[in-house]
């Protein structure tokens, strides 16, 4: 096989902003990403077969695992991570699969604590009074109740996000990227961004129909956009064994078109802190866990079968959906979540498939602080800007629908209460 460098390599088309045409620039797109494959001296079929073979084998790993009872996702104690003492082979299987728990991160009693003051917060600022529905449809609503709280700075939320055992975890994960390449120091793993998202609170007897299997990273702005291609650029050259998901190169310079599913920042792992305990069978989280999906994903819209005009489902200001027309091979391997307790923390990498499973007549309580892994950089250091701004003033973040309920909350946490991880992560401080 002989391959050629970038420098010989034409540009790919690109739009650093969505172009007018979407339907003409998915055409444009294609046919040049096509040609630059096939300039590798493989075809693009070719190609997504090597491609297909090894997702294949790791699909059939997860399937023998579960059949034999085995538990896919890694199990990490909170106590190992604060001393270093994470076994080699679990770190290994961390990297493997791309997603984790993190048992114990919090104090049981502490969690349950937090839940409890979370509803003091929202009652006596008399959100269900207020409440006027969803600004958005991302999430369902149940009954008249949210399950999505568009809450950003309660008391629990802001002590999680500046605690050392949650520094301590998120470095953890960090950790796992290679944050030095092509001369650049990508990002820091020892600094995290306060990125502030909402809670979710869904209770006993619920009936939720879930979250569909998608993606957070983008949509169509991870094939029109010359920082996503950069980012992709060893799947789009020809060279799809050189791809690596944990090399963080140009992941931090590349933006996403402004759009309602839109992350400002670059997440490491996306993760969520249990504020109740939760069965493995109760509507929780499941993940595609295998990191390389990726490849697949971004490749599959070149094959033959699919219009020259599609791209297997994907549009602007819509996740990018998974399904089993176009992915069926990713779909079985998707596995849910061990059973956690209130105080453990569950994460998965930024391009990991994932979805949350509908459930009938829930058992028990399922609340969640949506707390990730954001490491400082200049593209989160951007966003924190924003976010020290949304903080001061009590507003809704600038990714999050404009609602600004606590705005003039009382018991909203308060700038003298900030710790230094807290000052750092909103960039008060170096």
């Amino acid at each position: 096989m002989t391959t050629t460098s970038n420098a010989q390599t034409p540009a790919l088309p690109h739009w650093e902003s969505k172009p007018e045409d979407v339907t003409g620039a998915i055409r444009e797109i294609k046919a040049a990403l096509r040609a630059r494959i096939a300039r590798s001296g493989r075809t693009v079929e070719e190609h997504f077969a090597d491609l297909e073979a090894r997702i294949s084998a790791r699909v059939e790993q997860i399937k023998a695992e579960r059949g034999r009872g085995e538990q896919v996702w890694p199990v990490i104690d909170f106590a190992d991570i604060e001393a270093g003492t994470v076994a080699p082979e679990l770190v290994a299987k961390v990297k493997e699969r791309g997603c984790a728990v993190v048992r114990g991160t919090f104090p049981h009693e502490q969690a349950l604590q937090w839940d409890r003051d979370i509803v003091d917060y929202v009652e006596r600022n008399r959100f269900f009074e207020t409440y006027t529905g969803p600004a958005d449809d991302f999430f369902a609503s149940v009954g008249s109740t949210p399950e999505i709280y568009p809450i950003y700075w309660s008391q629990p939320q802001m002590q999680a996000r500046q605690s050392p055992r949650m520094a301590a975890v998120q470095g953890f994960l960090n950790s796992q990227w290679t944050h030095q390449s092509e001369g650049r120091t990508w990002f820091d793993p020892d600094r995290d961004s306060l990125y502030p998202d909402r809670i979710r609170r869904r209770p006993p007897g619920t009936d939720s129909a879930g979250l569909g299997t998608h993606l957070d990273t983008g949509s169509i702005d991870l094939y029109l956009t010359q920082g996503y291609q950069e980012v992709f650029r060893h799947l789009f050259d020809g060279t799809v064994e050189s791809y690596d998901p944990w090399d963080a190169a140009h992941r931090t310079d590349a933006v996403n078109y402004p759009a309602s599913t839109m992350c400002s920042a670059f997440r490491t792992f996306q993760g969520w802190t249990a504020l109740s305990d939760m069965g493995h069978d109760q509507g929780v989280l499941h993940t595609v866990p295998i990191p390389e999906a990726m490849a697949y994903l971004l490749l599959r819209p070149l094959l033959d079968d699919v219009p020259d005009d599609e791209l297997c489902g994907v549009a602007h200001n819509q996740t990018f959906p998974i399904s089993w027309k176009w992915h069926p091979l990713l779909m079985e391997a998707v596995s849910g979540i061990p059973d956690v307790q209130a105080g453990d923390t569950v994460w998965w990498h930024c391009d990991l498939i994932h979805s949350v499973a509908e459930v009938e007549d829930q058992v028990g309580w399922g609340n969640v602080m949506y707390i990730p892994a954001a490491p400082w950089c200049p593209r989160n250091e951007a966003y924190a800007a924003t976010v020290r701004e949304a903080f001061l003033t009590g507003s809704s973040p600038s990714d999050f629908p404009e609602e600004h309920y606590e705005r003039d909350w009382e018991g909203r946490f308060q700038p003298e209460q900030l710790n230094e991880i807290g000052r750092r992560g909103l960039g008060m401080t170096d």
